[in-house]
């Protein structure tokens, strides 16, 4: 999401010369866990704060995990208990309080009138050189899409910049380190950007925090940021961080860019269709996992899932949301997308009809398909409205890029995500992208049909997941047309 922050440091700080020795830190590692706190209960973070282990080994192989589950080489899945400690925590944000975020953010027009109107969908915006007296087009893109086009006075070049940042949602500082970093990038993958010159770290280290629980937990979580970015081809090089009641983490990107680097998104045309390339459900998953020693809020979705499919389900939300949207903007050019956003705090509704409101036609996007992690459906119509996520508007993290694709391209993307991301590890259980909706000629909104089909998403590395990854690449259906 698009939002400027700029946030002035305290007195109390975390020296920045241990945050560079963190960065540059390659070797073992020490492993740590993450506790509920006893804390006053005004505490907003939901009493999250941090503690660590004694042991400075590095994680064990993935032989070690067993009957565990299929992970990636080297992880080990995080488990408090097995030092004695309660699993439970999250710090969430509110999604009506993302809604708000941006409220009122928008120029006023220059008329007077008060209002933006469609002057942030334009794709270009003119102004008048104050000595040379030209006219200079560039792109734009309105506050609340994924990243601002800012024009340069060297000829030709944008600087493209994002920022994002959020509370802690899984349980391993690594990981979160990783979904973080993961999450910022996806801002520029979204228009097409593969390429990132360089990221700022954001992070707030939580000042309930020790001096030892800070050294040993810290690392962890700037480790996976710093990992995620290698993965995405560039480095951190600063940042800003404070002393904070919470702990949080995200970052900065920046890039900088010739035109054809990146794609408005605002080209949308009727008879496009609308590829999601990640599974929803992150939200659900990651608060289902919480609800396993919660037996009052266990009991009303005990009848439609059990306890392993809760936990191979947060095991996949978890791995889905620290995998880089990278490749998927790769095949944005190779496929001739006419837009795309990523999808996270509004969710899947939320996020279209945003991206709708951009376009430069008059459409509107129908979506008739919903990929979702296995399991997460029947928990989200269990809790009736307590995520909606059926509806569209269940927040999800680092969540996968919503791209729109001329009809006769759009299976050809989905069958090289599928190639690629299985070729990688897999991104995803079934295979990295699903062919959802189609774009119509319409008011520029955006809406899921009454009776959505639902696409179950196995976790990866399950029976089901494997066959899904030997059979052939979906095509639009004719229920698409």
């Amino acid at each position: 999401m698009n939002v400027n922050v700029h946030v002035r440091a305290g007195s109390s700080l975390f020296y920045f010369g241990e945050l560079v020795s963190c960065l540059k830190r390659r070797s073992t590692q020490p492993r740590v866990f993450i506790y509920r706190c006893r804390g006053p209960e005004s505490c907003v973070c939901g009493g999250l704060h941090t503690a660590m282990s004694g042991s400075t080994s590095p994680p064990p192989s993935v032989e070690a995990v067993g009957a565990e589950g299929c992970y990636p080489p080297g992880y080990k899945p995080f488990k408090p208990e097995e030092h004695g400690l309660e699993r439970g925590f999250r710090c969430k944000v509110p999604q009506e309080v993302l809604l708000k975020l941006l409220a009122g953010l928008e120029p006023d027009q220059a008329d007077g009138t008060g209002k933006a109107g469609d002057q942030a969908s334009e794709f270009g915006q003119q102004l008048t050189g104050p000595r040379l007296g030209l006219i200079i087009c560039f792109p734009v893109t309105g506050v609340g899409m994924d990243s601002c086009v800012i024009p340069l006075r060297h000829g030709g070049l944008s600087l493209v910049q994002t920022t994002d940042f959020f509370y802690p949602l899984v349980e391993d500082p690594y990981m979160m380190g990783k979904i973080a970093c993961a999450n910022v990038l996806s801002d520029l993958y979204a228009m097409g950007i593969t390429e990132c010159d360089n990221m700022l770290m954001l992070l707030s280290v939580s000042q309930k925090m020790n001096d030892k629980d800070r050294e040993r937990v810290m690392p962890l979580m700037i480790r996976g940021f710093r990992d995620a970015a290698e993965e995405g081809g560039t480095s951190v090089t600063g940042g800003q961080t404070v002393v904070n009641p919470w702990i949080i983490i995200g970052g900065v990107a920046s890039v900088v860019c010739q035109p054809n680097e990146f794609i408005m998104p605002d080209g949308a045309v009727p008879g496009d269709v609308l590829v999601l390339t990640k599974p929803l459900g992150t939200r659900v998953a990651v608060n289902a996992y919480l609800w396993i020693d919660q037996p009052e809020k266990w009991n009303r979705v005990k009848l439609v899932v059990t306890k392993e499919e809760v936990k191979e389900a947060y095991q996949e939300a978890m791995f889905s949301m620290a995998t880089l949207n990278r490749t998927a903007a790769g095949l944005m050019h190779k496929f001739q997308a006419h837009a795309a956003t990523d999808v996270t705090g509004f969710g899947l509704l939320g996020h279209a009809n945003n991206l709708a409101k951009q376009q430069r036609n008059e459409v509107a996007f129908v979506i008739h398909n919903l990929p979702i992690i296995a399991k997460m459906a029947a928990i989200s119509k269990a809790c009736g409205n307590l995520f909606n996520l059926l509806q569209g508007t269940s927040a999800e993290t680092s969540g996968g890029l919503l791209v729109c694709l001329p009809r006769e391209q759009a299976a050809k993307f989905c069958a090289e995500m599928k190639s690629q991301s299985s070729g990688a590890g897999g991104q995803g259980a079934a295979g990295g992208a699903w062919i959802i909706g189609i774009v119509e000629k319409g008011d520029r909104h955006a809406r899921i049909i009454d009776k959505p089909r639902i696409i179950e998403v196995p976790p990866r590395g399950s029976q089901a997941a494997n066959q899904d990854n030997s059979s052939p690449s979906p095509a639009p259906s004719p229920n698409l047309s």
